[in-house]
Parts: C-alpha cells; structure tokens; sequence
C-alpha cells in the first residue's frame, strides 16, 4: 500500500478499528478525522467524547470494559460532587478531568481544538494524526417524542430512551471541515469505521463541501459495518436506523451510504445480505468484523487495508 489512509471515526467502534489500523501502519501513514458533534459544555469544561475516546483508545489508556474514559480511574471528584448535589449524570473521571480542564483552559486562552488535541496526543504517545472534523462548533440535536433534546441528553442522561424522529447538526452548515476531509492528494484510500452512522459520521458528511469531495474523489471509499446480526455492537445505531425508518441490518447501513463509498465490510453473520448490497452497486467483502480483542482489530484492519488494495488494483473507485 502506497499512500495515507483517512479514517472518519467516532465512538467506541471508531476507536477500536483506528487502533487496530494504528498497529498495523506506519504513523504517518494513518489519519483519523474524528465527530465533534458529540461536544458540549458540562459543568464549565469543554467536553470532546468522541476525540478523547479515540485519544485514550490509541494511547493505550482506555478503559478496556467501558471502551470510553481512562483505565484505573478514581471517581473522588464525582463522589464529592454528588454529595453537594451538583450534576453527576455524565461520569467523569479523576484523571478524565485533567484532560477537560487543559482542553477547556487552552480554547478560552484563543488555541484551536485541532492545536489542543494535537498537543495532548503526543503527550499520551499516539503516533498517528488525530484530527477533529472542525475546529468551529457543531452540535447534534434530537428531535423526539418528547422533544428536541442535546445529543448527551437524549444518548446519557435519558439512556436513549425517547424515540427519535430526526436529527439536525447545528453550526455544520458554517464550520469549516478540517483540511484532511477536502484535500485527498497522498490520500490511498478512505475508510469508514464501524461508528454509528447517524450521529458519528453525519455529522462528518454534513460539513461544507466533504461529502461533494468524499463523492468525487477517486480514491477507494470502504465503509465497515457496525451492524452485525440486526443488532449494534455497542450504542444506538440499531434503535435509530428502525426510528428514522431504515432496515435494521448492515443493508440498512450500505444503503445510507451508497452512492458515495465503493467497498462494504459485511460480517460473516449477515452473509446472504451481500447480494443485496451489491446490488447497490458496491463490492462487499465478508469476514468476522467482531473487535474482541486487539489481534481482531489488527486482522480486521490488515482486511480492510486489503479490500482498499483490491478496489485500487480493479479501479472500482474510479
């Protein structure tokens, strides 16, 4: 493989495959373009779920059960917090604070988040670019059966429980995308991971001009599923896609996708829905995408970095 690979990540799944093609690619061949309509402000800080997932996933620092947050935390401040009575519904860590506190230290000082995040992932040791979709605020906003809602409303404190009617992503129409969402020289290929295609890579697409430039490129565009047997690995996906009126099923997945990717990772569960797939015009490549463990991630992205080989050789992409 000759050239760099643009991840688009959020999430837990995001994370995990971007570790898995972290180990598996030399540093500076490997961009992840991470959701920041997750973000918001939460007890004074500058919150940034999904970069952060994705920092502490590639630093090594994640907490293995939970997938987001930091290993071997303390919740003191928590506790402490609780017991005055202020706002405990999103947990935050000891040692995940320090993080808040910098991050939201250095943006009211003027610095961009790209520089901040920049910054802190070479401290915590990620060797790969890890960049936000903006530095200019966009925010996710559910509208369900029992209102609009702010994203971490509706996903932590009321546990996804209202029904979802649509989405909007506010300030996307006028931030600005990263430069590495609209400038593919040196790009070999564009990989979608596993995230939760609505509120994870929406978001991403919905920049000025990304998805014009994700559809025009002639790079190959691979998307991986987060759907396996109807269900989501992990998070909302599968309760949104039969919300918002689509298939709960990879196809479901393909189908919000195609016309823009070439390549579909399908898992092995779901196998007699390739033909369906391919019938949207995009090649599917079957294997087990379940991430266990870090050798599955590693097998999973060494697979995907083929499929992207394989779409380059027959020019699909083109």
């Amino acid at each position: 493989m000759s050239g760099r690979i643009l991840a688009l990540a959020g999430g837990v799944g995001g994370a995990k495959l971007a570790l898995g093609l972290a180990d598996v690619m030399s540093p500076e061949s490997l961009t992840v373009a991470v959701n920041t309509a997750d973000d918001f402000e939460h007890l004074g800080f500058s919150i940034s779920p999904d970069l952060d997932t994705v920092m502490y996933t590639l630093a090594g620092v994640a907490n293995p059960e939970t997938g987001w947050g930091r290993q071997g935390e303390s919740w003191a401040v928590m506790g402490a917090l609780g017991a005055i009575g202020g706002e405990t519904w999103f947990r935050l860590g000891d040692k995940d604070l320090a993080t808040h506190i910098e991050r939201t230290r250095r943006l009211r000082a003027g610095e961009s988040l790209s520089s901040v995040m920049r910054d802190l992932a070479a401290r915590l040791g990620v060797g790969p670019a890890m960049v936000p979709m903006s530095d200019d605020p966009v925010r996710t906003m559910v509208t369900t059966d029992q209102g609009e809602l702010a994203f971490q409303d509706w996903f932590v404190r009321l546990q996804c429980g209202p029904a979802v009617r649509s989405i909007r992503f506010v300030g996307a129409d006028t931030a600005r995308p990263h430069a590495a969402l609209l400038d593919f020289a040196g790009v070999h290929g564009v990989v979608v991971c596993p995230s939760n295609p609505f509120v994870s890579v929406a978001p991403i697409l919905a920049l000025p001009g990304v998805h014009d430039a994700l559809r025009q490129t002639r790079v190959p565009r691979v998307a991986v599923t987060p759907i396996v047997g109807g269900q989501a690995i992990k998070g909302p996906a599968a309760k949104m896609l039969a919300e918002l009126g689509h298939d709960v099923s990879a196809l479901g997945v393909a189908r919000f996708y195609s016309g823009w990717i070439d390549g579909f990772v399908l898992d092995a569960q779901d196998a007699t829905l390739a033909a369906d797939i391919a019938a949207l015009g995009v090649r599917v490549r079957t294997t087990d995408t379940m991430m266990r463990n870090d050798a599955d991630k590693r097998r999973l992205a060494a697979q995907v970095l083929d499929f992207v080989d394989e779409l380059a050789v027959s020019g699909r992409h083109s």
